[in-house]
């Protein structure tokens, strides 16, 4: 590739002047050999486009998801299609309030869950009575799809819609159509039902259909025909239960859809794929390009949506096909696809949800959070705060772009990626002044180009040099980098490998203005205190990504360890220190803002304990019960309470001690124990007894003062209930101050 240096003035090379390819040469799907070379795989592959309805997809980016049915009611995740309907027993339903929260969050799209696995129907159906009809909502005439619909046409918000292949009711109703080993004959659908005509007069005429695809077809029908411009349909690959060798005719499925929802995107098939978990976990890479080995339209083999790296060059050898399909990052708000209540079951933060924005709508895929309403027909005031929030941030973040009056214009500036340039050298974007940033977004030209940057690296000239500031691998539709706080009047932009001839189209810079976090002190077993911005105590899934520490580039943390509160002029954070014993507390400050103080107290080094205690299990060692890591917990055999003993090494003054319980699930969460001390092991004497209350719902540690303070070497915890009248007993950690 010749070099080519661009300063970028507002005299753009215009999208003719770089050498064309002709454009059918451009597709969603090319075919390849085998056996192709990893230099024609890379060419083939930098053709491939999004379909237009792909491209929409990822312009929406940012969706909802609405899980809501007799799951809400019964609190579990899974149906058994067995449920009685009126189960349902919905009073109010309130989905203006719905859309209108999705709108604050800066979402464009919500896919409604019309059928979950139980095969409960949240709308009016013509064939089936398992649903909304036969409970008491509205006298049996409610419809919550059409609720929904009417809200989304009043605040401008699109619809999809989520019909569950799987369907646990036609598995179990001994009348039920899934696996009925009935013929497959010719089939016209809809299936016309007196009294229920259909405004919409379109039918069609199916060979070899069996009786669950004709019913699965004539719901589909209704769904995409009488609420309103369906833009998604979302299938999954759950199958909680099988029954007589069913199988699904995707095909005609298919053109059911193009025919009635020609703007609709089909996730779980050729259109939009799984990004591989469920957790908000996004990959550093993600592209959008696939090796298929059969053709993904009509095939049913699939690559694997959880490798490490789909997309790679290495990933694609082998394949007979390259197919553009974009991945959607889906989870959920709260622990769980549905609501159960608004005490244990959790809800993420807004750190966590503006970060997985910024990862997957960032990271070239598409951002799919599910919202459970719940039993007043309603999003809980938790939920609605976090996403307004994050909304807020969003707007606040990427509303402006700070290269407004920049020699950035053209092609690179004018919110068009059919627009671009090569980008065969250094792009150098020069600002009328200095301004801060910590984000930039770029953009390919997808539609027109395809996917073809392998790595990028951003520069800031800063002190009279440039700097490196950030880098990334691809772009693809969408990337946003996230880098410290820098302040300059020119940067530097640089291709850093490509499959092709590499192009740009969009490029903005932001800044996005960092929250001083909630912080939390980590001691290890040796007394090394960490500082961090904490984790969202979010166990649902956990991506194991900490979002608050990805939100705090530019904080600063101050802290004293003498009681004291701390300011500015305290001691400044910059690497673990060493306390033997004692209290932190700890302040983060960002932007000259001060955030909350964090207060934590730390017993004594547990190093060089010595713990003795008459039983363990395989996997819950006695050791810990003090390792300093409250993920791990020592359990004892299943029939004994056994007590904890716990040697110090030498004399120490006693003042109390925490009990931190076990997570995982009930067993053995001590809920009365009496405390002992002795200096010698062999004579002992009661320092008192004490409770702790509400552990399953409320597992925290359990801080416990005495009554005043004691000389021993020795400490023994002795159980004498637990929270769950189990006959065993677990300590994930004991503390003693």
């Amino acid at each position: 590739m010749k070099k080519l240096f661009l300063i970028l003035t507002g005299a753009i090379m215009a999208l003719g002047a770089s050498a064309q390819t002709a454009e059918e040469e451009y597709a969603p799907t090319i075919k390849v050999s085998p056996d192709a070379s990893p230099e024609v795989l890379k060419e083939k592959a930098a053709h491939v486009v999004p379909s237009r309805n792909q491209l929409q997809a990822l312009k929406d980016g940012y969706i909802a998801f609405i899980h809501f049915g007799p799951n809400t009611f019964s609190r579990r995740e899974w149906g058994t299609g067995k449920e009685d309907p009126k189960m349902f027993d919905l009073k109010k339903l309130d989905t203006d309030q719905w859309v209108k929260a999705m709108k604050d969050a800066g979402m464009t799209k919500v896919i409604f869950t019309a059928k979950h696995h139980d095969g409960f129907v949240l709308w009016q159906s013509r064939y089936t009575d398992h649903g909304i009809m036969s409970t008491g909502f509205r006298g049996g005439k409610g419809d919550v799809l059409a609720d929904l619909a009417a809200s989304c046409k009043k605040y401008g918000m699109k619809l999809g819609v989520y019909l569950s292949p799987a369907d646990l009711y036609q598995i179990e109703n001994p009348e039920g159509l899934y696996g009925n080993l009935s013929r497959k004959t010719t089939r016209t659908i809809p299936r016309q039902v007196e009294g229920r005509p259909f405004a919409n007069k379109t039918t069609f005429t199916f060979d070899s259909i069996d009786d669950y695809n004709e019913y699965f077809l004539n719901q589909l029908f209704e769904l995409l025909t009488e609420y309103g411009p369906i833009d998604e349909v979302w299938f999954d690959g759950a199958h909680p239960k099988r029954k007589g060798g069913q199988t699904y005719n995707k095909a005609a499925w298919m053109e059911l859809i193009h025919k009635l929802a020609p703007n609709a995107v089909v996730f779980g098939y050729e259109d939009i794929r799984w990004c591989g978990n469920e957790s908000g976990g996004t990959r550093e890479t993600e592209w959008n390009v696939l090796g298929y080995p059969e053709d993904p339209v009509t095939g049913n083999r699939k690559p694997d949506m959880m490798a490490k790296e789909p997309g790679s060059l290495e990933s694609l050898k082998g394949a007979s096909f390259l197919h553009y399909q974009p991945a959607e990052t889906n989870t959920s708000i709260r622990e769980g696809w549905f609501y159960r209540d608004d005490d244990t079951q959790r809800t993420r933060s807004a750190n966590d949800v503006f970060d997985i924005y910024e990862r997957a709508v960032g990271g070239n895929s598409i951002f799919l959070l599910n919202i459970p309403p719940n039993r007043e027909g309603s999003f809980s005031q938790t939920d609605v705060d976090v996403l307004a929030e994050a909304g807020k941030r969003i707007r606040e973040t990427y509303g402006t772009n700070l290269l407004a009056g920049s020699s950035l214009s053209g092609d690179l500036a004018d919110g068009d990626i059919n627009t671009f340039i090569e980008a065969d050298g250094p792009v150098e974007i020069v600002m009328p002044k200095a301004v801060t940033i910590n984000r930039l977004m770029i953009q390919e030209p997808i539609a027109k180009r395809g996917e073809r940057i392998e790595g990028l690296r951003l520069e800031a000239f800063v002190d009279g040099s440039w700097k490196e500031v950030a880098t990334c691998t691809n772009v693809g539709f969408k990337r946003i980098m996230r880098f410290a706080d820098v302040t300059t009047d020119r940067l530097r932009l640089t291709v850093t490998g490509s499959r092709a001839t590499p192009y740009l189209a969009e490029i903005s810079a932001h800044f996005y203005a960092a929250r001083p976090p909630q912080l939390e002190a980590v001691r290890t077993v040796d007394g090394m205190v960490t500082l961090s911005p904490a984790r969202d105590n979010f166990s649902w899934k956990s991506h194991g990504l900490n979002a608050a520490s990805n939100l705090s580039a530019g904080m600063k943390i101050y802290y004293t360890t003498d009681g004291s509160r701390p300011t500015t002029q305290s001691k400044l954070y910059t690497s673990p220190f060493r306390l033997d014993h004692g209290t932190v507390n700890a302040m983060a400050v960002a932007h000259g803002e001060n955030g909350p103080v964090m207060n934590a107290r730390f017993g004594y080094v547990k190093k060089d304990w010595t713990l003795t205690a008459d039983s363990e299990t395989e996997g819950h060692t006695l050791r810990m019960a003090a390792d300093a890591n409250p993920r791990t917990y020592w359990k004892s055999s299943e029939r004994k309470k056994s007590a904890l003993i716990v040697d110090m090494g030498e004399n120490k003054r006693v003042n109390g001690f925490i009990y931190t319980p076990q997570t995982e699930n009930a067993d053995g969460m001590i809920s009365e124990m009496q405390v002992m001390v002795s200096n010698n092991g062999g004579k002992w004497r009661i320092v008192g007894n004490y409770e702790f209350g509400n552990l399953v719902n409320d597992p925290s540690p359990r801080e416990q003062k005495f009554d005043k303070g004691v000389d021993a070497r020795y400490v023994q915890f002795v159980p004498i209930r637990t929270a769950d009248d189990s006959p065993c007993v677990t300590i994930a950690e004991i503390d003693i101050f």
